[in-house]
């Protein structure tokens, strides 16, 4: 009984290893790339988070799971450099939306071609034909962070990662 606990701490442990691997060479490649581009990861990822149209304030900061100071300082950055632009909220003229510019939409587009080339070179790096399961083992793994996150801590995965979010493999999560 010992052996078989043992085997699954070693796997626990093994998945763990080696998602913190992954987390952070992602994390140096991203911050490489959007050097390139000339911003922050946090400039990029609130780049993206708006190019679906404008946000309020408040729903940006919490897709982004910011801080209101942190996003302030972000937002304040992009706005100096033309990529973004306040405007008043049609609805609640006391609310501020922010909004891409032209120069935003073609920032946020050179963030997102960066971010597939370096996904494609880890495709091509894969055994050749292994790809699809490469990816639907992705899929099954972040299944089971979600269902995992849930039982200790309910919402938390929805807080950082949009359930409409695309799956790896083109689907939605569910």
């Amino acid at each position: 009984m010992n052996s078989v606990i043992d085997i699954q701490d070693s796997q626990a442990q093994q998945l763990r290893e080696a998602i913190r691997a992954l987390v952070r060479r992602f994390s140096l490649a991203e911050r490489a790339d959007m050097s390139c581009c000339g911003m922050t990861v946090a400039q990029a990822a609130t780049l993206e988070a708006m190019t679906d149209g404008s946000l309020r304030l408040n729903d940006l900061g919490k897709r982004l799971g910011i801080a209101p100071s942190t996003l302030t300082r972000n937002l304040a950055r992009l706005e100096d450099r033309g990529l973004i632009r306040k405007e008043t909220d049609p609805i609640d003229g006391r609310a501020q939306r922010v909004a891409l510019t032209d120069a935003g939409f073609a920032a946020a587009g050179g963030v997102r071609r960066q971010e597939e080339v370096f996904s494609r070179s880890v495709l091509d790096h894969l055994p050749q034909g292994s790809a699809p399961d490469a990816l639907a083992t992705l899929e099954n793994l972040l299944i089971a962070v979600r269902s995992a996150s849930e039982a200790c801590c309910p919402g938390a995965y929805d807080h950082l990662v949009s359930s409409a979010q695309t799956s790896v493999t083109g689907g939605q999560y569910e």
